[in-house]
């Protein structure tokens, strides 16, 4: 028996939609994974396009159009990433409660229940960070040109754009760290977790149990 697939692509804008633009990387990293990831023989049952944020509410027709014929043949959903899925966690953890629906990302081949639960709440989270990260900025677009005693020029905007940056940093992992933290996990399971799911640190590195008590302090601070 072939494995069959439901797929699921969502563009963001109108705009978006009609001249393809972000559908042909979700096509391609879709292709991608058929080819090298998926068992063969493979059937792909339906193919549905939403065209709508993915901030918007997740009970749009094409979704639920996937996930009744997902429910009715047994076929796996396959989207090309978490975030074109949904960005909403409690909408997220439905689904992978679901018994009826299985759900495989193609540009995380190996991705476990775990994993997508923790790329979903940083999506989630990643508008408010944007919006911290905005204000930030126009903060210390507002503070340039003042001098500041003793400070090298820019330094004090620096400073306080780096303590910015890192509270953001640690607001956009708390749904994160903060349960995990709360049900007994040590430091460093919270680290291996989030370094298992490929989340990185604000600079860019990998997460370690001092990384992990600098965002709960800051957290705690907040």
């Amino acid at each position: 028996m072939s494995k069959r697939y439901v797929i699921f692509y969502r563009v963001s804008t109108k705009r978006q939609g009609k001249s393809g633009l972000g559908l042909e990387a979700q096509e391609r990293d879709v292709q991608l994974y058929l080819e090298r990831y998926s068992e063969e023989p493979f059937e792909v049952l339906g193919t549905f396009t939403a065209v709508q944020s993915g901030k918007e509410s997740d009970d749009c027709a094409e979704l639920q159009e996937a996930l009744d014929l997902c429910r009715q043949t047994g076929a796996e959903l396959l989207c090309a990433k978490p975030c074109r899925l949904t960005r909403d966690v409690e909408f997220m953890a439905r689904l992978l409660k679901d018994r009826r629906i299985t759900l495989r990302m193609a540009s995380m081949p190996h991705a476990d229940k775990f994993q997508l639960h923790i790329y979903t709440a940083l999506n989630e989270q990643e508008r408010e960070f944007i919006s911290i990260r905005t204000k930030q900025a126009l903060a210390v677009a507002r503070a340039r040109g003042r001098k500041l005693g003793g400070l090298r020029p820019g330094t004090a905007e620096r400073n306080k754009a780096a303590i910015a940056a890192a509270d953001a940093a640690a607001q956009r992992v708390s749904s994160i760290i903060q349960p995990m933290r709360a049900n007994g996990s040590t430091l460093q399971q919270i680290a291996d977790a989030l370094n298992a799911a490929g989340v990185s640190t604000p600079r860019g590195r990998t997460w370690a149990a001092m990384s992990v008590r600098n965002a709960l302090t800051r957290l705690e601070a907040a």
